[in-house]
């Protein structure tokens, strides 16, 4: 029996506790991130914002949004953050699903989503050209940093625990990873 290829009225209808994408045309429905998840990502989208989104002591030159639907072929994704550079998108459209891949992306991992992010999803945002990709493990501590380099990722490091990094393309910035886990409790 042959599957129908999910349909964007099927996210729709998905309860409002869920996030929705479509992968490869199937439709996956994630819970909600947990409390350890959200604030990985909300703080390092506040480490990222005031230098790179609004030139704070940084270089500015990028917008930065939080869950975006990205509209990518038939593929609809939401990573975490995205972040696209100015001189490509000065202004973001109003829209719910944008369809202009971002420069670089954070997809932050979660037992129920790590492989998904991983295998199904990093073709995706390769085939689309998005430049950089993190991936951060608030359960490992971890960040992965990769750059396209034709049409693969290449892993340019994976750092730990409480380093300080300086990484691609946010290279400016010293980023002190513990500032994504201190408010996380065990």
């Amino acid at each position: 029996m042959t599957r129908k290829p999910a349909t964007y009225a099927d996210l729709e209808a998905l309860p409002p506790n869920q996030v929705g994408e479509i992968v490869n045309g199937e439709l996956y429905a994630s819970p909600r991130p947990t409390a350890r998840h959200a604030s990985a990502a909300f703080e390092l989208g506040g480490e990222l914002r005031n230098p790179f989104g609004r030139g704070r002591g940084g270089p500015g030159g990028w917008l930065f949004l939080p869950e975006p639907e990205l509209h990518l072929g038939k593929d609809v994704l939401v990573p975490d953050l995205a972040g696209w550079r100015r001189e490509r998108v000065p202004k973001m459209p109003d829209v719910v699903g944008i369809t202009m891949a971002p420069d670089w992306l954070c997809e932050v991992l979660s037992p129920s989503t790590s492989r998904l992010d991983r295998f199904r999803k990093l073709p995706i945002y390769a085939r689309e050209g998005v430049k950089h990709v993190w991936l951060v493990d608030p359960l490992q501590y971890t960040l992965e940093v990769f750059r396209l380099e034709g049409t693969h990722y290449l892993l340019l490091g994976t750092h730990q625990d409480a380093e300080t990094v300086y990484a691609e393309p946010f290279e400016a910035l010293a980023l002190e990873l513990r500032v994504l886990w201190d408010d996380i409790a065990e």
